[in-house]
């Protein structure tokens, strides 16, 4: 499960990104038009990936149910951290679209 919630928590950083005030925060530079759409694309990709992947590995039931309590943790960790420390949420993520992958293949 943790191989999906980090998927998960990549796709809400793409989504993040996708926001010009997020991308230039956290960027500092302004989101050219195409960069803004790749990045939402990638974001909703990652975050159906993760629920087809929770379902596969647990069944409608309890896949779906896991793959929102995942979900919902990963957006708190988000919202509270992203005011005070958006860079170590940057770190996260890019470890989080390494290692999601990797650890979902694993646990499959």
């Amino acid at each position: 499960m943790l191989g999906i919630a980090l998927i998960g928590f990549a796709g809400f950083a793409a989504l993040c990104l996708a926001m010009e005030k997020h991308f230039s925060d956290l960027l500092g530079c302004k989101p050219r038009p195409q960069q803004v759409r790749l990045l939402r694309v990638a974001g909703w990709l990652l975050l159906m990936l993760s629920l087809v992947l929770s379902v596969h590995l647990r069944g409608w039931g309890h896949g779906l149910v896991e793959w929102i309590a995942v979900l919902m943790a990963g957006v708190t960790l988000w919202v509270f951290v992203l005011p005070y420390q958006p860079r170590l949420l940057l770190g996260l993520a890019a470890a989080s679209l390494v290692l999601g992958p990797l650890l979902a293949v694993l646990a499959g």
